[in-house]
């Protein structure tokens, strides 16, 4: 038997860690039973928000090129709870940008009526390029690498 210390949970997301706030509204179907926001539907936010700001940003539908950044890897940490109608935003930060792959760093945040951003969620998110039709990993197509490039920061 080990015997392992817990790990301590670092410090609060800030929203000017992310070079990039995207905005999401959360939807009535995104509450649960219990009356938040269910823990999966975090996940379609940072997915959303990836994928919305590199359309944006390239100005080119993605769903549109020969290859795909499928999703080999993602973790949430749940620091608060979400509820609709919560305006939130989305930090977007690159944690490593490979030849085939690309790491974000994420953090959610509610938005209050102040303008205040209160931090709800940190996550991950590794997308691997892909052939559309083989699947077979390849180099990242040059407009998202362009673009991912803004969002890599000193402490990534």
């Amino acid at each position: 038997m080990t015997n392992r210390q817990p790990t301590r949970p670092s410090a609060p997301p800030d929203p000017g860690q992310f070079p990039v706030l995207w905005p999401v509204q959360t939807r009535w179907a995104d509450n649960d039973h219990y009356g938040h926001v269910d823990n999966v539907t975090y996940y379609s936010y940072f997915d959303s928000a990836i994928n919305g700001w590199l359309m944006t940003t390239t100005g080119v539908d993605i769903r549109e090129l020969d290859v795909v950044g499928v999703v080999a890897e993602t973790s949430c940490r749940y620091l608060a709870e979400l509820s609709f109608p919560d305006r939130l935003q989305v930090g977007l930060a690159v944690e490593s940008l490979g030849r085939r792959s690309v790491t974000y760093s994420l953090a959610l945040f509610r938005e209050e009526a102040d303008g205040t951003l209160v931090p709800a969620a940190t996550g991950r998110f590794a997308h691997v390029y892909v052939d559309m039709n083989t699947r077979h990993p390849v180099p990242i197509p040059e407009q998202i690498r362009k673009a991912v490039t803004k969002l890599v920061t000193r402490s990534t």
